[in-house]
């Protein structure tokens, strides 16, 4: 009688789908928030009307979404602050990580650690920024990077490992895109 008991299925895939759900609510609340501390809560922002579109794109629930705009906006107690890594991966990528943590303390180890498994290093403050110009959307490559095929296999390793951490915003690479899809 295999098979018999199809609850246990439909629980273990609502426990996955649950799970990836969850990871991007986060993303987009902590992204939320910060947009509210910059906005100070003002709902007509036009950062703030973004980030809340993006959410509702992703079917987030509309009072998470008052949650993290009340979070950032200081009325919960808590402060989010925007911290920006710095990184090289393989090949001599530039590699720049935006996060937004209640606590930069706990963050910066943990990516420490994040790229230190892969055997990379945190960079310095400007050691891979100037590689990017920022634009409204986040940041743009200088000067894109064409990879081989293992080195853009390791930079993709390196950004799924990296994305495991849920305060980490985005990732933003010098590889061209070309390379990394092949």
């Amino acid at each position: 009688m295999s098979g018999h008991n199809k609850w246990s299925q439909i629980k273990h895939k609502k426990a996955k789908t649950d799970g990836q759900k969850s990871k991007i609510f986060s993303k987009h609340a902590s992204f939320i928030a910060m947009e509210s501390r910059k906005a100070h809560g003002d709902l007509g922002s036009p950062g703030l009307i973004a980030a809340i579109d993006r959410a509702k794109k992703d079917s987030m629930p509309k009072d998470n979404i008052d949650r993290a705009v009340a979070k950032g906006s200081g009325a919960e107690g808590s402060t989010l602050s925007e911290v920006l890594y710095e990184t090289y991966g393989p090949g001599g990528v530039a590699i720049l990580i935006t996060a937004v943590t209640d606590n930069p303390n706990r963050t910066t180890p943990e990516v420490k650690h994040l790229l230190s498994k892969l055997g990379y290093q945190l960079g310095t403050t400007g050691s891979s920024a100037w590689a990017f110009t920022k634009t409204h959307t986040g940041y743009s490559p200088n000067a894109p990077v064409t990879l081989s095929d293992t080195d853009g296999e390791k930079l993709g390793n390196l950004i799924e490992a990296l994305e495991t951490n849920d305060d980490l915003l985005d990732i933003f690479t010098t590889a061209d895109e070309v390379s990394l899809d092949q």
